[in-house]
């Protein structure tokens, strides 16, 4: 009897601890590591972007560097016609093409380049004749010649004989180079392979090696210039193109292999 009742007690425990087990596991929560969280549509959207769509380049996204800013702004700010007020000589002021006039295209556009800087006038062919054999005679002495001056040496007789001080070479300018300087008020000195200038006023086939003031350029593009190797030569007009590929220094007499190269005074 006594084994009997053990035996019930014992069915009953095991029952009530069954049904409590199964309870508590129906209502106990999922444990977060087996969870998977799906986000929202959108977050989707820029998840599979993000994943499968390379970034953009930045190429494109990157702001104007602020170099190229000044210089589109510069080049959308240029006036539409320039012609500075420089003075004009012929290397042959009194029209004798003798030595050593034949060689004085450099002096020339020394004297019109400085003449504008210091706001002095070339009053008559008198004046600029003696001009002329004045910065002549310094040449001889300070370089030991006078023909053929390079543009580093024209610098430097601009700089010790007319007392310059704004005096710049720019190596390999472009158009619009010169023409913002010119926007500048900056007249210009430019050394050039004279034969391909094509200038029908020269006695042909031209000079092998030449100089002269660029001062201006027409709403066309066309360069303003004063070209001491004529008589003709006061505001004559050149085509960009063709000022643009015959520019080279004197190089040791080697001219059209020389750099193209100017000087800029104010």
């Amino acid at each position: 009897m006594k084994l009997k009742y053990l035996f019930i007690i014992f069915v009953i425990f095991i029952l009530v601890s069954a049904r409590w087990f199964f309870f508590d596991f129906k209502n106990d929560p999922p444990s977060t590591s087996s969870v998977i969280s799906i986000p929202p549509s959108s977050e989707v959207s820029e998840i599979t972007q993000t994943a499968d769509t390379p970034p953009e380049s930045s190429e494109n996204t990157n702001p104007p560097s602020s170099s190229s800013e000044s210089a589109l702004e510069n080049i959308q700010t240029l006036p539409e016609y320039v012609n500075l007020k420089v003075p004009f000589t012929s290397q042959s002021p009194h029209q004798n093409w003798n030595m050593p006039y034949q060689e004085f295209c450099e002096e020339a556009s020394m004297l019109m380049a400085a003449s504008y800087a210091k706001s002095q006038t070339i009053s008559d062919p008198e004046d600029a004749d003696k001009k002329l054999k004045a910065l002549q005679k310094f040449e001889m002495e300070k370089l030991g010649f006078y023909q053929d001056t390079t543009i580093e040496e024209t610098a430097m007789v601009l700089r010790e004989y007319f007392n310059l001080k704004n005096i710049a070479i720019i190596n390999n300018p472009s158009i619009t180079d010169i023409q913002s300087a010119l926007a500048e008020n900056k007249v210009l000195i430019l050394p050039f392979a004279g034969q391909q200038l094509g200038n029908p006023n020269f006695k042909q086939p031209g000079p092998i090696y030449h100089m002269l003031v660029v001062k201006g350029y027409t709403k066309s593009g066309d360069f303003i210039t004063n070209d001491p190797g004529t008589r003709k030569g006061a505001d004559y007009i050149y085509k960009a193109s063709v000022l643009m590929n015959a520019l080279h220094d004197w190089n040791g007499g080697n001219v059209t292999t020389g750099k193209k190269i100017m000087i800029s005074v104010e």
